[in-house]
């Protein structure tokens, strides 16, 4: 690897998930209707021990789908005032973003 793909630029990741959703909304429409899904809750690794490779985690969570987008939503209608929670934001977001991914497997 080379010193620059050790870099996480913003603007890599912005256009890519403009790339990415512009894709989704193409495949699967401007809303997903939940009710419609044979999915909701999944498997969550306690983001902590995700990332702690000295031990096996220890401990599955579960994950609810329509928990993450109520999230998203609130989110979207919070005010600049409020506080973002970078870590419990973006975990919502990583659990519809991974829904999208599972909706896109090959059956």
């Amino acid at each position: 690897m080379t010193q620059s793909e050790h870099v996480l630029r913003m603007a890599d990741l912005r256009r890519s998930c403009s790339v990415l959703l512009d894709e989704a909304e193409r495949r699967f429409g401007d809303e997903v209707d939940l009710s419609e899904l044979p999915v909701d809750y999944y498997w969550s690794l306690d983001l902590a021990a995700a990332f702690d490779m000295s031990k096996a985690p220890t401990q599955l969570d579960c994950g609810q789908v329509s928990d993450d987008v109520a999230e998203i939503g609130a989110l979207v209608r919070r005010t600049p005032e409020d506080a973002i929670a970078l870590w419990h934001d973006l975990d919502h977001l990583a659990g519809v973003l991974r829904l999208l991914a599972h909706l896109d497997l090959p059956r």
